[in-house]
């Protein structure tokens, strides 16, 4: 009995913390697809700036609802941005790439990287 009392809950255990993971993973997922709605090509004029998801977007398109602008409006996040890296080809007439690192903080923290070619 004892035995099988300590396999129980190791098996237990076991799935509270596969429950717990399975959960921060859909969170972050979730968080992750929002996030996406502020990677705009302007978003470097944000630094240190909280910003709404309707903030960001409304020079590109107008949601026709109120709803939607709504939801919009309560979706914010900050932002910070450091000094772009710029990397430069030991030649002349090469190409440079400029890497822009934009951090988004909420509940859960991203980076995501812009690359341009010049």
């Amino acid at each position: 009995m004892i035995i099988i009392s300590f396999s129980i809950l190791y098996v237990m255990k076991i799935h509270s913390q596969n429950h717990a993971q399975i959960v921060y993973i859909s969170q972050r997922n979730s968080m992750a697809f929002q996030d996406s709605l502020f990677l705009t090509d302007n978003v470097a004029m944000y630094h240190k700036e909280k910003k709404s998801a309707y903030d960001v977007l409304s020079p590109y398109f107008k949601p026709k609802t109120f709803k939607s602008r709504e939801i919009l409006k309560q979706i914010k996040r900050d932002f910070f941005i450091p000094e772009p890296v710029r990397l430069m080809s030991d030649e002349s007439s090469g190409m440079t790439v400029s890497i822009e690192e934009i951090k988004i903080k909420d509940q859960y923290s991203s980076s995501y990287f812009h690359f341009k070619l010049h």
